[in-house]
């Protein structure tokens, strides 16, 4: 019985694996090989190395601005899933300023929002979060999706492993 148990469980662990992964959306951006892998807080600090890279960055919406001729979105970056989805539960990588053309409708991007994009850097500013200086890197959007919370649920498990009592509210 040992022999057959063995090698069934070397096999039905890749297959659930596999299985898991399938149900992840895929990537709503096409990667190229001269994406920038860099983080925001590694670019403010060299804003010159990266000039005119490509991006593909996400996070939680801070503050919508519009201004005569463009909207900037202020972006507490968080690192992505395969989906390309911002991993909140995860450390900060620092801020930066999403630059679109035209009017935004801060109704469309509300604070606390996630977001993720494709676009070129184009420098660094000076700025301030609260009353600490700070450089944040800027980004000409080329595409830009806000997530739903739909959208954040789907493709993720609804199994969980683990011991004890637990209650989830969707």
């Amino acid at each position: 019985m040992r022999r057959l148990v063995r090698p069934l469980s070397r096999l039905l662990a890749p297959l659930t694996l596999l299985a898991l992964a399938a149900c992840a959306p895929a990537p709503i951006y096409k990667t190229s090989p001269n994406l920038v892998s860099a983080v925001p807080f590694q670019v403010a600090s060299t804003p010159e190395r990266y000039a005119n890279g490509h991006v593909i960055w996400g996070g939680r919406i801070v503050a919508v601005h519009n201004l005569a001729d463009r909207s900037e979105i202020e972006v507490l970056a968080f690192p992505l899933d395969s989906s390309q989805r911002p991993q909140v539960g995860d450390s900060g990588n620092g801020r930066f300023i999403a630059v679109m053309h035209g009017f935004v409708e801060p109704m469309d991007y509300p604070e606390g929002a996630l977001m993720t994009l494709t676009g070129t850097l184009a420098g660094s500013r000076a700025g301030k979060v609260g009353e600490a200086d700070y450089v944040f890197p800027l980004v000409t959007v080329d595409q830009a999706h806000r997530w739903t919370q739909q959208e954040l649920q789907s493709g993720r498990s609804n199994v969980h492993f683990g011991i004890g009592v637990g209650v989830g509210i969707h």
